[in-house]
């Protein structure tokens, strides 16, 4: 099966197992590629949006705003295609030498460390956090100042240690966010939000 006829498959799929949910077309949207990556189906449950989050991501993208991945593998996963009708970049910093020393200087985890080297680009952007729960506690210490606050962040982290915490804090924040509660997460996840808002964004009405 070609590609695009495997993702048809898996999306009737998805259709046909999830008789009901609670979200608009354009959440289900986002949430049915979810699935689409991770064959996880309790996202129709812990998935979270904030009111403003669908409509605060097309806009950026939009924009041309840029997206900031906590790691490579999220990074790795977007599709560059789709945005590249709005010149929007991808930037990681989590490979940079610089970003290394700053983590050992600083006591932090590299992922917190790539996520402080990126504040400066922070203003407007989408943050796509799909690893540590470091890097998304950072991110909201960095939102604390207006003049860096991103557009949206996706917050998936994954892990036993502080994963739901994060995202919880997330939740109480106030930014626009889209998350899952609990303890799972991931890049492919992270990215696959990413993605979904790219298509969204491609769509003729506007947010």
């Amino acid at each position: 099966m070609k590609p695009e006829q495997i993702e048809e498959k898996s999306f009737q799929l998805i259709e046909a197992r999830v008789s009901s949910h609670s979200f608009n077309r354009r959440q289900w949207s986002v949430v049915k590629r979810m699935i689409h990556a991770t064959a996880d189906f309790e996202l129709v449950h812990t998935t979270v949006f904030h009111p403003r989050a669908l409509q605060a991501g097309i806009a950026a993208l939009r924009g041309g705003a840029p997206i900031i991945a906590d790691t490579n593998m999220v990074k790795a996963g977007i599709s560059l295609a789709r945005l590249r009708p709005y010149g929007t970049k991808v930037c990681c910093a989590i490979s940079r030498l610089a970003v290394a020393k700053q983590a050992r200087l600083t006591g932090k985890t590299r992922a917190a460390a790539a996520m402080r080297a990126l504040a400066p680009l922070m203003k407007g952007s989408i943050v796509a956090i799909g690893n540590a729960p470091t890097a998304l506690r950072e991110v909201l210490a960095i939102a604390g100042d207006d003049a860096r606050r991103p557009a949206l962040i996706i917050g998936v982290p994954v892990g036993m240690v502080g994963a739901a915490e994060s995202k919880e804090m997330l939740i109480a924040s106030g930014l626009p966010f889209i998350t899952v509660r609990g303890e799972k997460g991931g890049s492919p996840l992270a990215a696959s939000v990413v993605n979904a808002l790219a298509l969204l964004s491609a769509e003729n009405d506007h947010a």
